[in-house]
């Protein structure tokens, strides 16, 4: 991975972060840019064929630091909810992922300048004075790449002085050394997306198998981290009930679910242009052509197969617990 080129915007070229990054990739050619977009935004860009070869951007980030949270990802309970962007797209490749219809590109873009978005989420924080939930980076998985740019580790200490924030990191690595070397802080929240092993072989191929996902969520869990599990997306395919009863099974086998500080469950939703753009480059992907319905410019199941899912989850879960915080979307 990334082992041919690395594209470096010629700002940060001696930025201590980039140094840091590029250390990981000797071998690699560097390429110098005026700025990231030059590369990320090309017309005529194949998806599919630059997933196949990808390449890592490394670029600083000018404005822009965080977004409102969207209407169709959990605020949990917060009036003031953000998430960032740290970093365009990902190491993985799931076949249901937005972002191979929101971006152009496949390739991947690292902002090395972390402390400009934290110094804009410390002024976010003493405009609104209340209580502000920060989701980093839905758009990439940054505990996956945290071995060569400890984004986490540096947003953790961050949170550690902000007694109004709390932040969220979502993955679905195993990737946990750095989280145990660290000391628990309850101002974050370590949330595991968990799907079914007949899910990941099928629609998550470069992601961790379930238990070891499990048994990553288990060691931060028993060091004290809040740990959220998020089933999502929840897919409606042939067998899915089989598959998520078993999956909720493992879990509950292999910890105990009333330690979790959540549960977060959606089903399959997607912006309708993004549908339509990566329906139209993964023809491979049959998920993306079953019989959604589009309300309010989001394509997803209809609403009684929804309540069937979500009270199918409901139901598998409290067999184990009955006392869960679960949030649906």
């Amino acid at each position: 991975m990334f082992k041919q080129v690395v594209y470096v915007e010629e700002e940060i070229q001696d930025h201590p972060n980039t140094q840091r990054v590029l250390s990981f990739f000797k071998e690699a050619v560097i390429v110098s840019i005026r700025h990231y977009k030059d590369v990320f935004n090309q017309s005529g860009a194949d998806w599919r064929v630059q997933k196949s070869a990808q390449k890592l951007i490394l670029a600083k980030r000018s404005d822009q630091y965080y977004y409102k949270g969207s209407d169709i990802t959990p605020s949990f309970g917060y009036r003031h909810f953000y998430y960032n962007t740290l970093a365009l797209n990902c190491v993985y490749d799931c076949s249901y992922c937005y972002l191979q219809g929101m971006f152009t590109s496949a390739h991947m873009v690292l902002f090395v300048n972390t402390n400009d978005f934290i110094t804009a989420t410390r002024q976010l924080i003493q405009q609104v004075n209340e209580p502000v939930y920060m989701a980093l980076s839905y758009d990439t998985d940054l505990l996956a790449i945290e071995a060569w740019y400890p984004y986490c580790a540096e947003w953790i200490a961050f949170s550690k002085t902000e007694p109004l924030l709390t932040i969220e990191i979502r993955t679905k690595s195993g990737n946990i050394q750095s989280l145990l070397k660290q000391e628990p802080h309850p101002g974050v929240v370590l949330a595991w997306t968990l799907s079914p092993d007949e899910i990941i072989m099928q629609h998550e191929p470069l992601t961790p198998s379930l238990m070891v996902r499990i048994r990553a969520l288990r060691k931060v869990l028993d060091k004290g981290w809040r740990v959220r599990v998020c089933l999502d997306p929840v897919l409606a395919v042939p067998g899915w009930k089989a598959y998520y009863s078993g999956m909720i099974r493992t879990l509950a086998t292999e910890i105990q679910l009333g330690q979790l500080d959540s549960f977060s469950v959606g089903v399959f939703r997607m912006n309708r242009q993004f549908l339509k753009n990566m329906q139209g480059s993964r023809s491979d992907s049959p998920l993306l052509f079953d019989r959604y319905v589009l309300e309010n410019d989001v394509y997803s199941y209809t609403d009684d197969l929804q309540k069937e899912m979500y009270g199918f989850i409901r139901a598998e879960l409290e067999t184990y617990c009955q006392d869960l915080k679960i949030t649906f979307t």
